[in-house]
């Protein structure tokens, strides 16, 4: 134990030890008798759903921390789009030409994290959804630069294996999306989003939101593919019809490679500054 963790009352680790060699008397095998903490079917009560927002929120922060992470990019994207060697696969022709874009998240999160490690590897580490697809390619180009990376897993009925590329004491898996998304954005130096479908559509429109309204400071936001992005969202009928504002069109900036990306983000006007008045409001 940790010096600065000692205190004299017994440890929460000892006691859970201790009481699992309890005697098997209808008392002690009552499940009131179990320590609260040490309970999951009392955990996962409706009750007690705000320890579990804690506990959700607390588990990777710490983590985090005791592995050094600073800063971090974060790659959005879709799950379903294959590396290139593997566009056969793909349910539509469209998903099979997008596949260019797994070699684009894969060359960025390599070069990332290669500019990463040579400043010490804290940060602007690589993290991703850590699933599949862009994904994947995320994470496995930080991997194949030697460095870590983060993947933010959620439980899904689908989908419950993290991919194979993700630091294993940096994989996590979330039960509540509102906390998993806090976590996408609370140590974000970059957001890049490739195209994807409903879950990068919501990645992308919640950081763009907590940027224009000043909750978030402003980072840079690079939309890989342009044609993609114009023809899933018209921008400037948003800006036209002044549900937004046209200042509103400079928060992100649309990139086709990797290097475009990095040039971005080294130059991006505004970093770290946080909006105080809301354009057309």
């Amino acid at each position: 134990m940790d010096d600065k963790q000692r205190h004299p009352l017994r440890d929460s680790r000892l006691d859970r030890s201790t009481a699992e060699h309890r005697q098997e008397t209808p008392q002690a095998l009552s499940p009131t008798y179990r320590l609260a903490f040490d309970d999951p079917e009392f955990l996962t009560r409706p009750e007690l759903r705000p320890v579990r927002l804690q506990l959700e929120l607390l588990k990777p922060e710490l983590a985090m921390d005791e592995a050094g992470i600073l800063s971090t990019v974060v790659l959005f994207g879709g799950a379903r789009i294959p590396e290139p060697s593997r566009r056969d696969t793909a349910r539509t022709e469209t998903l099979a030409e997008l596949s260019r874009y797994y070699d684009q998240a894969r060359r960025f999160a390599r070069l990332v994290t290669e500019r990463s490690l040579a400043s010490g590897g804290t940060e602007d580490v690589i993290v991703t959804g850590g699933g599949p697809g862009v994904m994947e390619a995320g994470n496995r180009g930080a991997d194949d630069a030697g460095g870590r990376s983060i993947g933010l897993g959620i439980v899904l009925p689908h989908e419950q294996s993290p991919n194979a590329y993700i630091t294993p004491e940096l994989s996590f898996n979330f039960h509540y999306f509102a906390i998993r998304k806090m976590h996408f954005l609370m140590r974000a130096r970059a957001v890049c989003v490739f195209p994807g479908g409903f879950g990068t559509l919501d990645e992308l429109f919640e950081s763009l939101t907590l940027i224009q309204t000043g909750r978030m400071e402003r980072i840079p936001v690079l939309l890989f593919g342009r044609p993609f992005w114009e023809r899933i969202v018209n921008w400037e009928a948003l800006a036209d019809a002044g549900t937004i504002s046209p200042e509103d069109l400079d928060l992100f900036r649309y990139v086709e490679t990797a290097e475009e990306a990095l040039e971005a983000i080294d130059t991006w006007e505004g970093a770290g500054q946080r909006r105080v008045v809301i354009p057309g409001r």
